[in-house]
C-alpha cells in the first residue's frame, strides 16, 4: 500500500504542474484571439467574431474533460486562429493616407546618395499641407554627425523617436519610423499590436517632419547630437537606405511592440554590429534619454535634466517655422558633444 502512494504522488504532482503550465498559456491565448479577430477580423463580424471565440474558448477552458481532451480541443482551435492569422499579409497597395502616400527609396553611387520621395510638405495645420516629394542628392564624404529627436505628445513613458543625420554643406536628413495609416484609419496603441498596419519610414526635411510635430501638434521635441562616430553615422544611414528599398518591395507591419520607431532603430544598430543590450528603456522609451546619459552617447557635461531643458527646442522651431535655416535654429545652444572618434571624448560604451 505504501508502495502504491509513493508512486501515485508524483503523478498527480505533475498533473498538477501540466495544468498550470497549460492554463498559463491557454488563457492569454484566449484572450490574445479574441483582440485579434476584434481588431483584424472581417469588419462586418468586428463585434460577433471575438465573443464568439472568447465562448467557446473558455468553454473548453473550464468545462471540456477529462484534461487530455481538454488540451488538445484547444489546441485544435488555437491552430485554426493561427492559420488564419497566418493568411493576413502586409500591402503596399491600399489606399494610403496623403503624408505616407510615396514610399522612399535610395541609390548609392559612390559617396553620392540619392534619395527619391523626400517629404517636405508645406503646412497651414496638421491636416492641411501642400504636398512636397522631392529627390535629393547626400554626399556622404560630408557627413558631420547623427542626431536624435525624442517627441513627447502625452504621458512622458513614451515618445516617438527620430534619427536625422547631418551634413558639413548644412543639409539634414530625417527619417521617421512610423505607421502606414490608410485613408480614414486612425492610430491605437492597442491596434499596433494586431497587423493593422505596414511600416513605413518617412524620409523628411525636418521643416516637415520635426515642424509638424512642435508647431501643429503641440509636441514636445527633444534634441540630443549623438557621439557616433563617422564611420558608423555612415553605415546607420545605409542600413535605413536599404531598410527603406526593401519596404518599398516587401511591405512589414508595424508591430507595437517588436517593430516600432525604437525597436526598429535598435534592429537597424544590430545590422551594423553595434551592440544595443537590451534596457526596459528601449520599451517604455520616454526614458532613453536616461539610458544615452549613462553610456555617454549624447552630451554629459551637465546633469541630465539641465541637458534635457537645454535640448528642448519648441520655442526655437516655433519662431524659426518656414524659415530656411530652420535647422540651424533649432539647434541654437545645444551643446554638441564629441563623437567617440574625436581626441578627448569619453569611453565608448561595449
Amino acid at each position: 500500500m505504501a508502495a502504491s502512494a509513493r508512486a501515485s504522488g508524483p503523478t498527480t504532482a505533475t498533473g498538477w504542474v501540466l495544468r498550470a503550465l497549460f492554463a498559463l498559456v491557454a488563457f492569454p491565448i484566449a484572450l490574445w484571439g479574441a483582440l485579434a479577430l476584434h481588431f483584424a477580423g472581417p469588419r462586418s463580424a468586428a463585434t460577433v467574431l471575438p465573443v464568439v471565440w472568447a465562448v467557446g474558448a473558455f468553454a473548453i477552458l473550464l468545462f471540456v474533460g477529462p484534461f487530455a481532451r481538454r488540451a488538445v480541443v484547444f489546441a485544435l482551435a488555437a491552430a485554426a486562429l493561427f492559420a488564419w492569422w497566418s493568411t493576413i499579409r502586409p500591402s503596399n497597395d491600399r489606399q494610403w493616407q496623403p503624408d505616407v502616400a510615396q514610399p522612399p527609396h535610395a541609390q548609392l553611387h559612390g559617396d553620392e546618395l540619392t534619395i527619391h520621395n523626400v517629404r517636405n510638405f508645406d503646412y497651414r495645420t496638421e491636416t492641411d499641407f501642400s504636398e512636397r516629394w522631392e529627390t535629393r542628392t547626400y554626399d556622404l564624404a560630408k557627413l558631420d554627425r547623427l542626431d536624435f529627436f525624442m517627441s513627447y505628445w502625452g504621458s512622458p513613458a513614451i515618445a516617438h523617436t527620430i534619427m536625422s543625420w547631418a551634413f558639413t554643406d548644412g543639409q539634414h536628413l530625417a527619417i521617421s519610423i512610423e505607421t502606414r495609416k490608410e485613408v480614414g484609419e486612425t492610430y491605437s496603441t492597442v491596434a499596433g499590436f494586431f497587423r493593422q498596419y505596414e511600416l513605413y519610414y518617412v524620409a523628411a526635411d525636418e521643416r516637415d517632419v520635426i515642424r509638424v510635430r512642435t508647431n501643429y501638434r503641440g509636441e514636445d521635441v527633444y534634441l540630443y547630437p549623438l557621439r557616433t562616430p563617422r564611420d558608423r553615422v555612415r553605415r546607420a544611414l545605409l542600413e535605413y537606405a536599404e531598410s527603406m528599398n526593401r519596404l518599398a518591395v516587401v511591405p512589414e507591419f508595424y508591430n507595437e511592440g517588436t517593430g516600432n520607431c525604437t525597436t526598429t532603430i535598435r534592429t537597424n544598430l544590430e545590422h551594423m554590429g553595434i551592440s544595443m543590450p537590451l534596457d526596459w528603456r528601449l520599451l517604455v522609451n520616454g526614458y532613453l534619454n536616461e539610458l544615452l546619459y549613462e553610456k555617454n552617447v549624447i552630451d554629459t557635461s551637465r546633469p541630465l535634466d539641465v541637458v534635457k531643458a537645454s535640448s528642448l527646442i519648441d520655442a526655437r522651431a516655433k519662431a524659426a517655422d518656414q524659415a530656411p535655416d530652420f535647422s540651424s535654429r533649432i539647434r541654437e545652444g545645444i551643446v554638441v558633444p564629441l563623437r567617440f572618434d574625436q581626441p578627448g571624448a569619453p569611453p565608448q560604451p561595449r
